[in-house]
Order: C-alpha cells, then structure tokens, then sequence
C-alpha cells in the first residue's frame, strides 16, 4: 500500500494541494502526514480549554450540592465525550473532516447546507468572543470599552488569533504544547486557592432551580457543536486508537475539569468569572495570560474550522484565503456592533448542529460498513434519507431543549441516528 493512500477513502493526493500545505481542505489526509498521540491530544483539550465552559460550570453549580454536581458534570461529559470519540474514530479512519464526510451523507449538494451552518457558527462566535476579549481587557486596564483603543485591540486580536490557524496544523501543534500544560497549571493552582478559601466561604444552599437533564443538557451543550468539528484534527491521527484517547482527553477530561472550575469557583467567590475569581485570589496577571491564551487555542480552531467548511463549500483547496476571508468578515461583525445580537441565533445553530454527527455515524457503520467510498466517486445531488433523518432531529432537538425535557442535542442525535437506520433497513 502506497504511504499516501488507505483502504476505504484515502485518494492520491493532488500534488498542487500538498505543495500548497494547505491542510488537505478536499482530500482525506494520507497516512504520511499523520500525528502521533501526544500532538493530536494537546491540540484537542487547547481547543476545548474555552471561557464558554467555565461559565457553563458557574450557571449550574449554585443549583445543586457539591456531589451531585460531580455526578452532573460525570455523566455529561461522558455523553458528550463518547459523541466526539465517536466521529474521531470514524475521522481516523477516513481522514476525513465532518463537512467531506457529509458529501456521501447528505450529497453532493445536500452536504453544503452542513458546511453553511458549521462555517458561519465559527465565524459568528469568533467575532463575539474577540470582542469579549477586548472588552475585559478595556475593564481591566481602567478604558472605556468603546472608541479609539477598542479598535485598535480588536483589529490586532482578531488577525493575531488567526494567524496560527493560517499556516495550519504545524502552528496550531506548538502553540497547545506551550498554552495547554500553562492553562492547566493556572486552572490548577486556583482550584487550589479555591479548596483553601472553600471552609471560610460563606457557601449557599443548593437553589435546586436547576433539574438534572437541564444541568445535562448545559454540561453538553458547552462544547458539542465544537466537538462535531473535532473531526479537523481527529483525522490527522496515526490510529483510530489514538483519535479516542485524544478526544476523551480533550471532551470528557479537560472539559470536566474546566466545567467543576467554573462551578466551584462560583460557590466559593460568588461570581461564574474565573478571572475575577483570580483577582480575588491575587493572581490576577495568571488570570489574564489564562484569558488570551484560552482564547488563543480555541480562537484558531474556530476559525480553521470555518476555512474548511469554506473551502468544501466552493470545492476549492484555497484554505488559506478563507481564513483571511473570515477574519476579515469577523473584524466587520465585531467592528459593527452586530456580535451582540449573535449569540441567541449562533445558540439556535449550536442545536441543529449535533444531528449532523448522529447521521454520519450511522451512515459510515450501517450504509458503507466502516469505510466510506473515495471522494471521486459518483454521489447524488441529495441523499434524502439522509436530509430528512436530519430535519427530524434538529426539530426534536430544539424542541424537546426549549421544552426542558431531557437532553435536548441528545435527543437530536439520536433521533436522526434512529431515523436514517430506519431508511436504511
């Protein structure tokens, strides 16, 4: 077997893509440029070191007692965990990412709305998070958060965070190696301040305003949408072995432990941010390098994740100009005042975003038996059964997670996933 194909999708490389180094945006990524464990690993929990899950943490950690907070936490990210090792497995094995998966799942056309609703997710919560950023700094250093200086910071912030993800894998590699063990670090020593302050603390009782399946539904919600796309770095993996324990690294290790930070430090300190908390501890410049370089690894990961789905999109290898591209439109969103009015929307596409992994799951073990076709085979336009399992779940999904009945992206996934086994049999 020639080192630059695999059984099952990989296809020879064109050799205009590889001399670009552009990452492999249309092609599987052959078994040559595949990344030992320890890469692939630190690179997943940098993407999932974000601030969204410390305060995913601090909004269910008032309503319930420190034990069943540690059963809550447990047991969401064991679901959210196994999902994202699931599609990781299947991107190992494939070298595939999620949107070139969803060409035999959805179709030729089809596939394109998931590249829609998985790029602009990523650009919009890129946009919205450099100017949270900015705006906590601007706080910090005693600025108005508006006018001169807030220009000037979200234009350097918003191309910086980018830069990495412009050359790819290689940068996206060294930067978790430096920024993951220091964040783990600093999470560690204010956990620790934390656990000292805990017996002094004046600690509330559980307000129990919070049920069990929406503490779930939060604790998975934080990052599932993120983990469907996990498949950008799961497919460089030199096994299917290695994708798991990566993944369950990064989605139920690391995010565990981010979610019961953000959770205790709200019991203890009385307030969801981790970075005041650290104010309060006196290690308020630990808690800033904390917030960039948190920023920093999943910042680029959001916007890698949008020049792929751009690039499947137009079927063109030109990655590199979509990361510019939607930098670029981020700086316009961020810049207009239009970020504050995303997140509700971007939370509405986080629902419909889960489905899509439920469906290629099934879709890669029950219609193509654990190996998906090459690229270049003849696929249709729409792979309705495919189309209407997704429809399917994304309705239960929103509307059983407005409901408050269960698990609402849960439900979604496995709703579809029943729904195209159904179609298929």
């Amino acid at each position: 077997m020639s080192s630059s194909t695999q059984p099952g999708s990989i296809e020879p490389l064109p050799p205009a893509e590889k001399a670009a180094t552009e990452d492999y945006p249309l092609s599987a990524v052959p078994m040559s440029d595949r990344k030992p464990f320890w890469s692939l690993a630190l690179l997943l929990m940098g993407f999932a070191l974000t601030s969204t899950t410390l305060f995913a943490g601090g909004a269910i950690g008032p309503a319930f007692s420190l034990p069943q907070l540690i059963t809550v936490i447990v047991i969401g990210n064991l679901i959210l965990g196994g999902y994202c090792a699931g599609l990781g497995y299947i991107a190992a094995k494939s070298g595939l990412t999620t949107v070139l998966m969803a060409r035999f799942s959805f179709g030729n056309v089809g596939s394109r709305w998931v590249d829609f609703v998985l790029g602009f997710t990523q650009i919009g919560w890129y946009a919205f998070t450099t100017a949270v950023l900015v705006q906590v700094l601007l706080e910090l250093m005693g600025v108005p958060e508006t006018g001169f200086w807030y220009v000037v910071l979200v234009f350097f912030f918003n191309y910086a965070f980018c830069a990495t993800a412009y050359i790819g894998y290689s940068a996206i590699d060294w930067l978790s190696r430096l920024a993951v063990p220091a964040m783990l670090v600093l999470v560690a020593i204010s956990l620790a301040l934390a656990v000292g302050d805990f017996s002094s603390a004046a600690i509330p009782q559980p307000t129990g305003e919070m049920g069990i399946g929406a503490a779930l539904a939060v604790v998975i919600g934080t990052f599932i949408s993120g983990g469907t796309q996990a498949t950008n770095w799961s497919r460089f993996a030199d096994s299917g072995k290695n994708a798991v324990i990566a993944t369950l690294s990064a989605f139920m290790v690391v995010n565990g432990i981010l979610v019961f930070a953000g959770a205790f430090c709200t019991l203890v300190y009385g307030s969801e941010d981790l970075i005041k908390a650290m104010a309060a501890q006196g290690i308020l410049a630990g808690g800033v390098v904390l917030l960039i370089l948190n920023i920093w690894t999943t910042q680029d990961n959001t916007i890698y994740a949008f020049s792929v789905a751009g690039a499947n999109m137009f079927r063109t290898p030109k990655r590199h100009a979509f990361v510019l591209g939607g930098a670029t439109l981020a700086l316009v969103l961020t810049l207009s005042g239009i970020y504050d009015l995303l997140p509700t929307y971007l939370i509405f596409l986080g629902t419909v975003i889960p489905p899509i992994g439920g469906i290629i799951m099934v879709d890669f073990w029950l219609r193509h038996r654990g190996r998906f076709p090459l690229l270049s085979s003849r696929l249709p336009a729409f792979n309705w059964a495919g189309i209407l399992a997704y429809l399917l779940g994304s309705v239960v999904a929103y509307t059983t997670g407005n409901a408050g009945i269960g698990i609402g992206p849960a439900n979604g996934i496995l709703v579809a996933a029943v729904a195209l086994r159904c179609c298929i049999e």
